[in-house]
């Protein structure tokens, strides 16, 4: 698939739309090609392949809350790890599909997904697609149908593990990082992506509403490593949605790290019009646009996380 580095126009548009979009574009570019000129750093990051960890790493990217960036940051996070040499699972466990959707993974119809996984016990081989035009990026994809999951998985038995149970089985591919997409909800699918993993991601916007979901959050993190899961911890604390304009952005961010320390990774990810663009060409921004601000932000967070490998 071709990148795509030009704001989709429609025929309709006026010439002032036009000119509006094009400045919006242009402000970005151009703010994000100073920033790094002043940090000595090549757009894209261009830093050749990174370490490996020493096993995989398996993340649930996860917060109740709506619209704070999870699947902006599972795809993103998961594409600028492949570009450096790691070989990547983005486990799609929200109905909607939308990780799916950003990595061009077909997801509707009959296509096998990872309900039939939960609730069927098929194989995790049998529905993980790589995804095109990125070698060593895979996709389990979401359908609709793991809507009804959360029902179905309340009769069955060990139906808080039957995702990590198909993980262990997954030997198809030696992985680096499994990083599954959560949705926005505390129930059995969430409860299922955290009895899997090792690590917890939380994208966090910087507004206020978005911290007032954490401490239940937290608490959930904390019942689920006391009885189903010892491994579990809450390893990184990502900053979405960033607007350096406003206070308020400021003051979250500062919050955040007071509480939380070097969990919060230095990179904050910013408002940007090509995170927004990327997954209607079914790509992540580190391929539609990799000048863009909020692909280099994203670089730098998967930078982080990768020299973060915990051992």
């Amino acid at each position: 698939m071709a990148n795509v580095t030009q704001t989709p126009l429609n025929p309709g548009d006026s010439p002032l739309v036009r000119e509006a979009l094009s400045s919006v574009v242009s402000r970005e570019t151009s703010a994000t090609q100073t920033a790094a000129a002043q940090s000595g750093q090549a757009p894209g990051g261009g830093d050749g392949a990174w370490p490996r960890p020493p096993k995989c790493r398996v993340i649930a990217v996860a917060n109740q809350k709506g619209g704070v960036g999870k699947t902006t940051t599972s795809v993103n996070i998961a594409a600028a790890l492949s570009m450096h040499g790691q070989r990547v699972l983005v486990v799609d466990l929200d109905p909607q599909g939308n990780a799916s959707t950003a990595l061009a993974t077909e997801h509707r119809g009959d296509v096998p997904d990872v309900y039939q996984v939960l609730v069927d016990d098929l194989p995790m081989a049998d529905i993980v697609k790589e995804v095109p035009d990125m070698p060593g990026l895979y996709c389990a994809p979401a359908t609709i149908d793991l809507a009804g999951a959360e029902i179905e998985l309340v009769s069955l038995v060990a139906r808080e593990a039957r995702l990590r149970r198909a993980l262990t089985a997954f030997e198809a591919i030696e992985l680096d990082y499994i990083i599954i997409d959560c949705p926005p909800s505390l129930g059995l699918l969430t409860v299922n992506a955290l009895v899997a993993a090792e690590e917890v991601m939380i994208p966090i916007q910087c507004e206020y509403y978005a911290l007032e979901g954490l401490g239940q959050l937290l608490r959930n993190v904390d019942l689920i490593k006391a009885h189903l899961n010892p491994t579990l911890s809450l390893s990184t604390i990502v900053l979405t949605m960033y607007d350096g304009r406003t206070r308020l952005a400021s003051q979250v961010a500062d919050e955040v790290r007071a509480h939380f320390g070097e969990t919060v990774l230095s990179t904050v990810i910013p408002r940007s019009v090509r995170l927004s663009e990327a997954p209607s060409y079914g790509q992540s921004v580190m391929t539609y646009d990799p000048g863009s601000s909020g692909a280099m932000a994203y670089m730098d967070a998967a930078r982080e996380i990768a020299h973060r490998a915990i051992a």
